[in-house]
């Protein structure tokens, strides 16, 4: 995902990825990602968990507007079923 996320930021558009694998994100060098030590195959969070999955679609957004530097990558923290999760606040990432 990394290389064709590069690929599309270099037509101009901007690009997130959500990376399971620290390394090989930090070797191809994606604009941007967020990385979380969870299984390979479960990048947004365990099955039947939306408010998980919801809250890491909200963080990829977030780091897409707030990222002002090429190459991050966020490590939000989050830990594989053994965090609550809410509803992400969807308001605050439109500004609203």
């Amino acid at each position: 995902m990394g290389l064709i996320a590069r690929s599309i930021e270099a037509a101009g558009v901007p690009t997130v990825t959500i990376s399971l694998a620290k390394a090989l994100t930090e070797a191809v060098g994606v604009p941007r990602a967020i990385f979380v030590r969870w299984p390979l195959g479960h990048p947004l969070g365990e099955r039947q968990q939306p408010a998980q999955q919801r809250t890491m679609i909200f963080a990829a957004l977030r780091l897409l507007l707030e990222a002002k530097q090429p190459g991050l990558i966020a490590e939000p923290g989050y830990r594989w079923k053994r965090e609550t999760y809410t509803e992400p606040d969807w308001d605050q990432l439109i500004g609203e």
